[in-house]
This record gives C-alpha cells, sequence and structure tokens, in this order.
C-alpha cells in the first residue's frame, strides 16, 4: 500500500528522490551533533531545540519540493521574470535594511515568525528559470546578440552584482552558473568573452561599493599565503585528520566546540571527523550522483526550456556543494556558502527544495508525455518488464 502511495503521488526520478531522502537524514544526524555547542550558548543546553527546528525545516523543504514538482515546469517560465523583477527591490531592501548577521546584510527578518530569510536565494532560482526561458525561446536567434541577448545580459549583471554587495561567493557562484548555462544554451563564444568583461567590471564595482571587499581580499591573501593558516581552516584539518578511515563516530566530534559554523559553512569537516574519509566520499558521490540524475533529466527533456532549466539548477545544486566541500579540504579561499541539503540553514533549505522539485517536474513531465503518447494512463504504475523481453 505504502508502495502504492508513493507510485501515485512521488513522480519523476524515483533515484533522485532517494537521493534527497539520504541527504535529509544525513543533516539531521551532522546537524544535532554540530549544534551542541550552540545549544548550550543560545538555548542552555537544550541539544534537541536545533534538532526540531532544523527537521521540521528539511520537512517543509520537501514539502515545498513535493508541491514543486507536481506543477508542470512550463509555469515556471512564465513565473521567472516576475520573480526576477521582485528580487531586485528585495535585494536593494536587504543591503540598505537587512538584518546584519556575520558584518553582512544578506537577511530580512520576517516579522511574527521571527525567520530569516536571504533574498539571493529567490534571485538565483528567478535568474536561472529566466535564463532558461530566453535561451529556449531565442535559440535560432542568438547570434543578433544586440536584440536577443542584451535582455540576458543586462539581468545576469544587475543581480549578480546585486547580490555582490553583501555576499560575494554567492554572486561569484551564481554568475559562473549563468555563464555554463549560456554555453549550453549555445551562446556564441565571443558574446560569452564580452558578457564575461563587463559581468567582472560590474561585480568589481559592486564589491567596491559594498560590504565584503575587505572580506573578500583578506580571504583570498590567507589562501595565497603558504606561511599562514587561517583559524577556521585550521581546524578544519584537525577535525579531518582525526577523524582518519572511519570516523569517531556519531555525536563524537571535538572540533564542533571550536569550528567555527560547524553546522554550515564547515559541515563537511563534521562529517569526516564523525564518519571518516567513507563518509566523506559517501557525502561526494551523492553529490555526483545528483548531478548524473539532473542531467538524464536534461537528456529525457523533449524541450529546450525543461533541458537548460534541469541543467541550470543541478549545476548551481551540485557546483556551491563541490566549492563548500573544497573550501573544508583547502582547495579553495574560505567562503560563506552553506553545503546544499546538508547545513543547517532557514529559506534556504525551501528554496533547494523548490529547485529539486523543479527538477522532479521537468521529469515527471516528461515522463507523462512519454507514457500518454504509448497511450499508458498516467496515473496507473509503471508496469514491470518481462523476463522474457
Amino acid at each position: 500500500m505504502i508502495k502504492q502511495w508513493m507510485q501515485q503521488n512521488l513522480k519523476g526520478d524515483a533515484v533522485l528522490w532517494g537521493i534527497v531522502l539520504s541527504f535529509s537524514l544525513i543533516s539531521v544526524a551532522v546537524v544535532y551533533s554540530a549544534t551542541g555547542t550552540l545549544a548550550y550558548k543560545q538555548q542552555d543546553g537544550n541539544t534537541e531545540y536545533f534538532l526540531f527546528k532544523h527537521s521540521s525545516l528539511i520537512v517543509i523543504g520537501m514539502a515545498f519540493m513535493w508541491f514543486a514538482h507536481k506543477i508542470n515546469y512550463r509555469y515556471y517560465s512564465r513565473l521567472s521574470l516576475v520573480a526576477l523583477i521582485l528580487s531586485v527591490p528585495l535585494l536593494l531592501f536587504t543591503y540598505l535594511y537587512g538584518s546584519n548577521i556575520n558584518e553582512a546584510s544578506r537577511w530580512i527578518t520576517i516579522p511574527v515568525i521571527n525567520q530569516t530569510f536571504q533574498p539571493s536565494d529567490l534571485a538565483k532560482l528567478a535568474l536561472i528559470s529566466y535564463l532558461a526561458s530566453m535561451l529556449s525561446k531565442k535559440q535560432h536567434v542568438l547570434d543578433d546578440w544586440k536584440k536577443n541577448l542584451v535582455p540576458i545580459f543586462i539581468w545576469t549583471t544587475v543581480i549578480c552584482a546585486l547580490i555582490a554587495l553583501t555576499n560575494t561567493s554567492t554572486a561569484v557562484l551564481l554568475f559562473i552558473t549563468c555563464l555554463l548555462l549560456m554555453f549550453i544554451g549555445r551562446v556564441p563564444i565571443k558574446s560569452l568573452a564580452a558578457f564575461v568583461l563587463i559581468g567582472v567590471m560590474a561585480g568589481g564595482t559592486a564589491l567596491a561599493l559594498g560590504q565584503r571587499l575587505d572580506t573578500a581580499i583578506s580571504r583570498v591573501e590567507d589562501f595565497m599565503d603558504p606561511t599562514e593558516t587561517a583559524f577556521q581552516l585550521e581546524q578544519s584539518y584537525i577535525a579531518i585528520a582525526t577523524g582518519g578511515l572511519v570516523g569517531k563516530g556519531p555525536g563524537n566530534s571535538d572540533q564542533r566546540d571550536i569550528l567555527p559554523h560547524p553546522y554550515s559553512d564547515f559541515i563537511y569537516a563534521i562529517i569526516l571527523e564523525e564518519y571518516g574519509l567513507i563518509g566523506g566520499v559517501l557525502v561526494l558521490f551523492l553529490y555526483l550522483a545528483l548531478l548524473y540524475r539532473g542531467l538524464v533529466t536534461v537528456n529525457k527533456s523533449n524541450g529546450a526550456f525543461g533541458g537548460l532549466l534541469s541543467a541550470g539548477l543541478s549545476f548551481s545544486l551540485v557546483i556551491q556543494g563541490m566549492i563548500n566541500m573544497g573550501v573544508a579540504v583547502g582547495l579553495g579561499p574560505i567562503t560563506g556558502l552553506p553545503l546544499p541539503l546538508l547545513s543547517m540553514g532557514g529559506t534556504s533549505l525551501i528554496f533547494t527544495g523548490i529547485s529539486i522539485g523543479i527538477i522532479l517536474s521537468v521529469s515527471r513531465t516528461e515522463s507523462d508525455l512519454e507514457r500518454a503518447a504509448l497511450g499508458v494512463p498516467v496515473n496507473s504504475p509503471p508496469k514491470k518488464a518481462s523476463v522474457n523481453g
């Protein structure tokens, strides 16, 4: 009966559903362990507080994912421009009046529920959806860049620049994702080169006018200096080294009491400490599997919009995950990027859920169309293959 309910209600790529569930279970276990010190500082030792809060947000995120996957992905094309226009005043308001946390105004605190909201999450989702929509409509006229590419370039530059005022790493990640999406969408290399030049100039200006210039410079200098190791990275190295092959076991981390933000920015170090190299490789494998299933959805998509949308969202999530893990092991400058699907967060979990829900929507819609073309009822469970073929 449970299997039948799942077949009727959890449509799309079944493997992707399994990957998300695996991430959720790992996240609950690691965040519960990593927030012990935070609980003693903020909740008088009530360690279950963050467990229930984080678990609730995961459930809410998965609920949004379920709703997003039930909607035909083509509707997101119509919503993308509206969401993009809404993002501009939200990003400006955040820069001017947002809640200042860790010397950056990236959040708006929602009244009554007292939950922080990061407008850059909405802007990322809106921009990727808009680019996928525009590129799919302009596939055969991309050579006329003045007429067809200028709106794409303007929106990408404006959104990334506004994000760069308060969050350099997120702006750079989004810019790279957009470049990759344009490349996949067959934008000419000459146009891409011109866009990179414009983007670098706009991003540099936004960084100079924003809040994070000194922080960005110091983090790059620390990374390039072979004689010094940043405190966060030093503690991350200790966590990785003491974790060994199999780790110390769940809840036995020592560095969670010393490492800054062990439940978000450096959660991968805690995973390596408690679950060892085996646990770290498993998490890496799950991200690669997520990317693979996203690309499978791209391959199965009959329309350019569905393929570009799935590719953009998949690359955005996985590239962010790779950057976070790379920082934890010393392969890049320290950033404030959380580990998608694993780090403790608020609205980021919801928008991550929506992103994966949209990928599942592409998979579900194309599967329904394929089955309808074969004359198979959409709501009927898939037939098992015969032993004799």
